[in-house]
Formats: structure tokens, C-alpha cells, sequence
């Protein structure tokens, strides 16, 4: 099958080395998609994880795989650590591998529209001023997405769709520290002084689409519950596109009117 072409993808918050990545989802996304510019918006690996406990299964070889294959052959990726590997700022500004690597980014799309590309946990209280509470949070939602697995699994031998019972949790107390360290704004206030039309994100996981204070906010989401990312397509339009359960390449796209309501105010993981 011919991949889906974009200009340009954000994936972030796939977390490899951790347990609850839907790996099989993110490879096949990287399969069955191209495009020009290919940015990784933090958190791509979990040094987090790996440091307390080993955990690589083969597919992760696979994702890596893609991502360099992409790169060899001519893809432009980039590379913008987030604070699971924040490790990797070390080599800010090098090119590995065909890889750029960069704390923050500037991407002109094709309508000529300029945005400002960053993990965005620089701006979140939690992470900046409570590590170990960051870490204890981490952990409780590896808990509950742990638990969420096993709630899934008898769903899906007793016939059942996919219901997310960690998204509720994820979005509560996110949205409670967000508010705290007015996370969408002080990101927005940054971009205002690149003077840039919007910003992309992660760090959240809340896939989201809003205009704030004239600037056009997107946040890619993850790869643990809701499998989405940003895109550019060839004439410059963005929008959130997801990989469901079940649906091919050619129902990949999301519309305008689909993704105004689905991903102004809200997290987008399955709830049905």
C-alpha cells in the first residue's frame, strides 16, 4: 500500500523503554506515512524508565529502524528532547545520524505561517519546580495505565471496544498543574516572542487544536492512549490526525469540523 503523504509530521510522547507505548501502533503509523519534515517532540525515549528498570522490546528496534531509514533517505527529522530525555540536550545543536538535534525550532510551512516547535516542559511548575513529585506522578500513571492494559485486554476477549480509564485521571491532574503554572500561556507568550503565527508541543499528552491570545496552539499528543500526531499537508493546512484501532491509511485524515470539536478543550483518548 502507497504510505499517506504529508509535508510535514510532530509525533511526541512515545515514551520507548516504558510499558504502556502502543508500539505496534506507532511502527505501523511510521510505515504507512511520509513526509518531508519529521519532528520529534520529546519524550520520544524514557531514559526515566530505563534507569529503574530495562525494558526494549524488538518492536522498539523497529520504530528506531524507521525513523533512521527516513532520515538516510532524505526526510529532514528533528529531534527536541522533552524531560524523559533531557539527556539528549547534550548534543543540542549536533546532527546525528541524519538527525538534528535542538532544544526548540522555528518550522515555516508551506502557506508561509511560521511555528515554534518545543517539548514545552520547560513551562510546566510541576516538572520545573517539583521533581520528585513529577516523578511521583509518572509513576502513579505507569500504575493506573498498568491497570488500564488489564482492564482492556478482558474487554477485548469478552467483545468489548477499548475504554480508557486512565485518560480521566491524566487529564485531571494535568489540567490541575497546568492551570497552577498556566501552561498554554506562558508557551503562547513565548511564541509571541519569535513572532511566530502558532506553536507544537507535547509533554501533556493531550492531543489539542485552539487559538489563544491570536496564536494557533497544537499539542501532539502521545503514543500511550490517544496515538496522534500534528500534521502539514502539502498546501500548509494543520491538523490532528490519529491512528485508531482498525482504520486504514486512507481514513487517517481528520477533518476541520472533526477536529474543531474533538480537540479544542479536550483529551482525545478513546472513551467509547
Amino acid at each position: 500500500m502507497k504510505p499517506n503523504y504529508y509535508r510535514s509530521l510532530w509525533i511526541s510522547d512515545t515514551h520507548l523503554g516504558g510499558r504502556n507505548l502502543q508500539e505496534q501502533n506507532l511502527l505501523d503509523f511510521l510505515q504507512a506515512t511520509e513526509s518531508e519534515y519529521l519532528y520529534l517532540v520529546g519524550d520520544i525515549i524514557d531514559f526515566w524508565k530505563l534507569n529503574r528498570r530495562w525494558f526494549w522490546p524488538e518492536t522498539n528496534n523497529k520504530i528506531i529502524s524507521q525513523i533512521l531509514r527516513k532520515a538516510a533517505s532524505g526526510t529532514k527529522v528533528y529531534y527536541i528532547p522533552g524531560n524523559h530525555d533531557k539527556i539528549l540536550n547534550r548534543f543540542s545543536g549536533h546532527t546525528i545520524s541524519n538527525i538534528m538535534v535542538t532544544e526548540q525550532v522555528v518550522h515555516r510551512a508551506a502557506d508561509g505561517k511560521k511555528y515554534l516547535i518545543m517539548h514545552g516542559d520547560q513551562f510546566d511548575s510541576v516538572i520545573k519546580d517539583k521533581h520528585r513529585l513529577a516523578h511521583f506522578g509518572a509513576l502513579l500513571y505507569d500504575i493506573v495505565l498498568a491497570l488500564n492494559r488489564r482492564y482492556n485486554k478482558v474487554r477485548t476477549f469478552i467483545g468489548r471496544p477499548y475504554h480508557s480509564i486512565s485518560a480521566p485521571m491524566k487529564r485531571w491532574v494535568k489540567h490541575f498543574f497546568n492551570y497552577i503554572g498556566r501552561f498554554e500561556h506562558l508557551l503562547v507568550a513565548e511564541a509571541k516572542k519569535y513572532q511566530v503565527d502558532g506553536l507544537i508541543c507535547g509533554h501533556t499528552h493531550h492531543p489539542m487544536s485552539k487559538q489563544i491570545e491570536g496564536i494557533m496552539y497544537r499539542n501532539s499528543g502521545d503514543w500511550v492512549e490517544s496515538c496522534t500526531a500534528v500534521a502539514e499537508q502539502p498546501n500548509g493546512m494543520m491538523r490532528i490526525i490519529e491512528w485508531p484501532h482498525g482504520l486504514s491509511t486512507e481514513k487517517l485524515g481528520v477533518t476541520d469540523e472533526i477536529e474543531k470539536d474533538r480537540y479544542r478543550d479536550r483529551c482525545l483518548a478513546p472513551t467509547n
